[in-house]
C-alpha cells in the first residue's frame, strides 16, 4: 500500500463523516479514537492550544481500514493497524514533517508503529513503564455481599468534591496534570459522570467515573479507593454501580482500562463480568535525524 492512502485532517467532523461507520462497528478497539474525536467536536481544536489535532484515514478499494489522531504535544493514537499498514503511516508522517512523541495503541499496533517510525526517521523507541489491558463488560455480576453504604452521582453542585477526588486519582497514577476550578475544563475529567460509595455515615470512600456515550459504548474511567481504604469492597461495589448505570444509559458496550501490573483491580473486574479484550502499551521516542518534509525543508525527528 501507498504512504498517500492516508489522508489527514484537522476537521473532526470531516474525519467522523469518513470514518464514523468504521470506527462504531468496532467500539471497543477504538475507544480512544472514538472518545477524542468526540472530545474534540465538542470542544473545539482551540481547546488544544496552538497546534490543533489531526486526525487521519486510511482507506484502500474505497474502504476504510485504519485511523488514527495525533493530540498536542503530539501522542499519536493509531486503530489496530497491520504491520504493513503501519509503516505506510510511518512513512506518511515522517514524509509530511510531523514528529510524534509518543504512539499508544494496542500491543501489536504500538509495537509495529514503533519499529517503522524507526526505520524511516531513526529515532529510538522505548516502551513505557504503565501497560493496560482492555476490558469488556460481559455479563455483569455485582459483588455480593455490597459492603455497608450506598452510591451516590455527582452534580453540578458537587464540582469542588469531584476535583478533589480526581486530584487524588491523578496523583497517585502519576499524571502531570493540575486539577482545580481554573483548569478543571480543560482536563479529561469534565466530561464525565462520578458516583461516589458512601459509608452509612455518609463519608464518601470510593469514587468510579463513566464517560458520555459514544457509538453505542460507555467507558468506565476513573476507578480510585485511597489506598487506607482499601480491602473492603468499595471499588467493587462502586465500579459495579456505574456500570449497571452504563447500561442503563443505553450502553450496548461497556469497557474500561486496568493496570496489567495490578493483580488485585484485574480480578476485581473479571469478578464484575469484565473479559480481556487486549493489552495496551505505549512507546516515547527519543533521538533520530532529520525528518524530510514534502516542500523540501528539513524538521527534526521525534523526541526533538
Amino acid at each position: 500500500m501507498r504512504p498517500d492512502d492516508w489522508h489527514l485532517t484537522e476537521d473532526v467532523d470531516e474525519f467522523l463523516a469518513r470514518a464514523g461507520d468504521f470506527l462504531r462497528s468496532r467500539p471497543g478497539p477504538h475507544v480512544m479514537q472514538l472518545t477524542w474525536a468526540e472530545r474534540v467536536r465538542k470542544r473545539g481544536a482551540d481547546a488544544f492550544g496552538t497546534e490543533a489535532p489531526v486526525f487521519g484515514v486510511l482507506e484502500q478499494a474505497g474502504e476504510v481500514t485504519g485511523t488514527f489522531y495525533r493530540l498536542p504535544p503530539r501522542s499519536l493514537g493509531p486503530s489496530p493497524l497491520t504491520p504493513e499498514q503501519a509503516d505506510s503511516l510511518a512513512a506518511r508522517l515522517a514524509a509530511l514533517g510531523h514528529s510524534p512523541s509518543r504512539v499508544n495503541a494496542d500491543r501489536s499496533t504500538a509495537t509495529a508503529f514503533a519499529e517503522a517510525w524507526q526505520r524511516h526517521t531513526g529515532a529510538t523507541p522505548k516502551l513505557h513503564a504503565t501497560q493496560v489491558r482492555l476490558y469488556g463488560l460481559g455479563t455483569l455480576t455485582p459483588p455480593e455481599p455490597l459492603p455497608a453504604g450506598r452510591s451516590r452521582v455527582l452534580g453540578e453542585q458537587d464540582l469542588d468534591e469531584a476535583i478533589f477526588w480526581c486530584g487524588e486519582f491523578s496523583k497517585a497514577v502519576g499524571e502531570d496534570v493540575t486539577i482545580n476550578a481554573d483548569t478543571w475544563a480543560e482536563t479529561r475529567y469534565a466530561d464525565k459522570r462520578y458516583t461516589l460509595w458512601e459509608t452509612p455515615d455518609g463519608t464518601p470512600v470510593s469514587i468510579a467515573g463513566m464517560n458520555p456515550l459514544i457509538g453505542g459504548q460507555i467507558q468506565v474511567d476513573i476507578v480510585y479507593t485511597p489506598a487506607h481504604l482499601r480491602g473492603h469492597g468499595y471499588a467493587a461495589a462502586v465500579s459495579a454501580e456505574v456500570s449497571r448505570a452504563a447500561l442503563a444509559a443505553g450502553a450496548k458496550d461497556v469497557v474500561l482500562f486496568a493496570d496489567v501490573a495490578n493483580p488485585t483491580s484485574n480480578a476485581l473486574y473479571q469478578r464484575l463480568g469484565y473479559r480481556a479484550i487486549t493489552d495496551w502499551i505505549a512507546y516515547d521516542f527519543s533521538g533520530g535525524g532529520q525528518v524530510p518534509v514534502s516542500n523540501g525543508e528539513a524538521k527534526p525527528a521525534a523526541g526533538h
